[in-house]
């Protein structure tokens, strides 16, 4: 009986000395396991998506255009997008959580970049050029002063400054509260315009639903300039179903990132504003409706099917093309542009909207097409139907972006937490007329 019970404490001590072993080895491995649940791909495409806008950054520190990053990559080098930087600035936040770059680099990169865009970057009334030259801050190709774009930069800034704290946070409250936002309203529509240029002055109006919900937000809550928020209520919201489905209020072109970009970082599920609309559901019904399209018509056209969706403005075999969508568009279907081009952007950045169908496409992607994946992750497109097939050799900042951004935020909403607390973001969801459902 002695020597049964010498045997179970000697097997109990072995196998105690062997989980010890096994704790140790894993406290020492480099990997951060965040969630053994989420798909390897997930992390992979985060990782890449994260060190484009780490590298692609200006990082002279002597230079006018520091912590500028670029609209593309490896082309066109010289450019920065405004939107580009909002991303990035977010990005640098969520690289910093995870530890992906040290702290303390991070805040500085942000804290800097903050002070190029204060003191160095063209802009009017606040708002900043589209793209601008990265080693100088001042405007390119003649571009359009842009109301989206800043924006975009603003709710980068916003998360950086809430989750950095200190001066971070200061910066971003500066660059927020001098952005004249009553400057760029029509007020004879009570719309906002779309772009400004010396040359020719504003141009356009934001008279369709499309991405700028973060405008009217971000508008009504300044303290400085604020906008009426009758404005969110005065565009024109029309609807309109995919074969038969459910209706939902569509955007011009049906292009699927309209659908996603202002989610990135207002949190509005289980919200609805005045007159009743749950525009999360609405982003849903948009992309189920553009992934049923890509299917219905996977024998039209070589690179589309269940595992291959997300039809959006990208990079084609002819060059960029805003107008790539899925109907419907317009108000005859006839504004979308498809021609078998598919940018992985488009499901990853429907991830919180679609999330097993997001997670089998991007797998597919990954495990059948080689010539898609690069330094940066995911390149912008693809098609199949030309030959020989089309694989774009750049990626383009705004759809590594919402691909980052959407990915943690389904993986830990780790931008919604943060973003959402701040309060002129707070105010300006309650202003325009939300409420929980």
């Amino acid at each position: 009986m002695r020597k049964r019970w010498l045997i179970i404490i000697s097997t109990f001590l072995s196998l105690a000395i062997a989980f010890s072993v096994i704790f140790l080895f894993s406290l020492n491995s480099k990997q951060i396991v965040y969630n053994p649940k989420d798909p390897p791909i997930l992390e992979l495409e985060s990782r890449k998506s994260f060190n484009f806008f780490w590298k692609e950054a200006n990082t002279d520190k002597n230079s006018k255009g520091y912590g500028l990053i670029r609209d593309r990559a490896p082309g066109n080098p010289e450019i920065s997008s405004i939107a580009s930087v909002g991303f990035g600035l977010t990005a640098i936040a969520i690289g910093a959580e995870r530890k992906w770059v040290p702290y303390d680099e991070a805040y500085e990169r942000v804290s800097r970049t903050l002070d190029t865009l204060l003191n160095n970057v063209s802009q009017e009334n606040g708002f900043f050029y589209h793209f601008v030259n990265i080693d100088t801050g001042r405007r390119a190709w003649n571009s359009e002063i842009s109301i989206i774009d800043t924006s975009i930069l603003l709710c980068g800034a916003i998360t950086a400054g809430e989750y950095f704290g200190g001066e971070i946070k200061d910066k971003a409250e500066q660059l927020y509260k001098r952005v004249n936002w009553q400057w760029f309203v029509d007020p004879n529509k009570n719309q906002f315009y779309m772009a400004y240029t010396p040359e020719k002055g504003f141009a356009g109006h934001w008279d369709f639903y499309a991405e700028q919900l973060m405008m009217y937000f971000l508008s009504v809550a300044s303290p400085t300039y604020p906008t009426n928020p009758q404005m969110f209520y005065d565009f024109q919201r029309h609807f309109a179903a995919y074969d038969g489905g459910k209706r939902f209020i569509h955007s011009w072109f049906g292009s699927i990132f309209t659908y996603q970009f202002s989610f990135a970082w207002f949190d509005l599920r289980n919200m609805v504003d005045k007159k009743g609309v749950d525009w999360w559901e609405n982003s849903i019904i948009a992309i189920e409706s553009n992934r049923k399209f890509c299917i219905d018509n996977k024998n039209k056209f070589k690179t589309f099917g269940e595992n291959s969706w997300g039809v959006t403005a990208c990079d084609g075999p002819k060059g960029y093309n805003g107008k790539y969508g899925a109907p419907p568009s317009g108000y005859d279907n006839t504004q979308h542009y498809v021609d078998g081009t598919v940018p992985p952007s488009g499901a990853a950045g429907s991830i919180v909207f679609l999330p097993k169908e997001s997670i089998a496409t991007l797998e597919y992607y990954y495990k059948n097409f080689p010539q898609l994946w690069g330094e940066y992750g995911f390149k912008d497109a693809y098609n199949l139907d030309v030959s020989p097939p089309w694989f774009d050799k750049d990626v383009i900042g705004i759809d590594k972006g919402i691909s980052l951004l959407m990915i943690e935020n389904y993986r830990t909403g780790f931008v919604w937490k943060y973003f959402m607390k701040n309060q002129y973001v707070q105010k300006g969801i309650k202003e325009v007329g939300f409420r929980e459902k």
